[in-house]
């Protein structure tokens, strides 16, 4: 079994780095592997279920390789640079890791704050949080409902100006957006003639 896990072969490797043991400049080790990561924030209130207590703090961690790395490979890289535990995990889920970092999916355990998700060499955190976050989508969403705005280009102009994080968002989910807008739009002309012809 031990041996079927180090032929595993991914470009997506979680990790964990415990704080006790971590380099203090963990974060420029990392940049210099030139691999796109990123990072939890510490967990320091994560509860052990069977003992009641608090577990060492740590932070998870993803790798973003180019090609296909083994299990091996990655869990003598963390081990050497950042004295992090051998074990290492095949990512699923980039969604699922999102929710594990932030404990967005569990309302029972210690909710973390996404500001303090860190990231590096040439990692689209950006991307990546408008991608698995639904709350930016509703916060998007509030802000072209509340402002009055009827066309796409006014509402992406004002996003960039006020919002640029959200930018990626707008972007992404342009054709959602653009679909509201006219529909909107449309609604508005239709009580407009309404009114007027009920006005004749």
């Amino acid at each position: 079994m031990k041996q079927k896990k180090k032929e595993q072969r991914s470009n997506k490797w979680a990790f964990l780095i415990y704080q006790e043991s971590a380099p203090e400049d963990y974060l420029n080790l990392l940049e210099e592997l030139h691999v796109p990561f990123i990072l939890s924030p510490w967990h320091d209130k994560d509860v052990n279920r069977t003992t009641g207590e608090f577990k060492k703090p740590h932070k998870h961690g993803v790798f973003f390789f180019e090609s296909l790395k083994s299990y091996s490979q990655v869990s003598e890289l963390i081990s050497d640079k950042l004295n992090s535990p051998e074990h290492v995990e095949v990512v699923m889920s980039p969604k699922g890791m999102y929710d594990y970092f932030t404990h967005a999916e569990n309302p029972e355990k210690t909710p973390y704050n996404i500001e303090d998700i860190e990231s590096g060499a040439g990692f689209e955190l950006d991307k990546f949080l408008a991608e698995n976050n639904e709350d930016l989508l509703k916060q998007v969403y509030e802000v072209m409902r509340d402002s009055g705005i009827k066309e796409f280009a006014d509402f992406t102009d004002l996003i960039a100006k006020q919002f640029p994080d959200l930018l990626y968002f707008v972007f992404s989910k342009s054709y959602f957006f653009k679909i509201y807008l006219d529909s909107k739009r449309y609604i508005e002309i239709k009580q407009k003639d309404d009114e007027d012809n009920h006005g004749k």
